[in-house]
């Protein structure tokens, strides 16, 4: 059997402190919160591989140090109000409220969802989680300091403006089509979002999230 805590161990060493992730708040959550609890029974001797995990239906465990890279991206910072949308198996949820976030956790998938909820249960229990559509973001603990979507997106959904809190921002995943795909940091503003690219990222569009689109006569 796969010995879980030096495989974490080897994923900080090799995966994450190589990326320039300093903060050591998250280098010490990753060091400890032990990823294999919120991967399928059947992957759990993949959980801390240099790579996206598959969920099934064009959905994934986003690899470690993309992860790590965009925690590190959201500056965090406790107390903050968070949401995160496509939540999955609870990682990223757990991640924020170790990091003293008040998280709320929002995942379509049911499937999907009681796997994270288990895992926000036993190692994040502060964590609110709730199984309901991303396309609404979740209104009723807002307004959010930061909202943070656990995979690529074409867009950012207009009703996610709605939902920060004045100076919020929104990080995630952003692949317009024809172009590449990359990490974002949106800031907040009275007209609009700033969209700030980061860095490229290989992530698959949320399923739930694609545009459909639009014919003109």
């Amino acid at each position: 059997m796969l010995n879980f805590t030096e495989a974490r161990q080897k994923m900080v060493d090799a995966q994450i402190r190589p990326q320039q992730i300093n903060d050591p708040r998250i280098v010490s959550i990753m060091r400890h919160l032990p990823r294999e609890q919120c991967t399928p029974d059947s992957l759990k001797d993949f959980s801390y591989i240099d790579g996206n995990l598959s969920l099934g239906e064009g959905r994934v465990l986003t690899e470690p140090r993309i992860t790590g890279r965009m925690l590190q991206l959201s500056d965090v910072r406790e107390g903050e109000n968070v949401l995160v949308i496509a939540a999955g198996t609870g990682y990223v949820a757990a991640m924020f409220a170790n990091l003293g976030a008040k998280v709320t956790a929002v995942e379509q998938n049911k499937e999907l969802s009681a796997l994270g909820e288990k895992f926000c249960k036993n190692f994040a229990p502060e964590v609110h989680w709730y199984t309901a559509s991303f396309k609404e973001g979740f209104p009723g603990r807002g307004p959010y300091d930061l909202i943070y979507i656990d995979g690529a997106v074409q867009e950012i959904p207009p009703i996610y403006k709605q939902q920060l809190a004045p100076g919020g921002r929104i990080v995630g995943v952003i692949w317009p089509e024809g172009k590449v795909a990359s990490a974002f940091l949106a800031e907040h503003s009275e007209t609009d979002l700033k969209v700030l690219p980061q860095f490229d990222v290989s992530l698959p569009l949320l399923p739930e999230l694609v545009v459909e689109p639009s014919f003109k006569l």
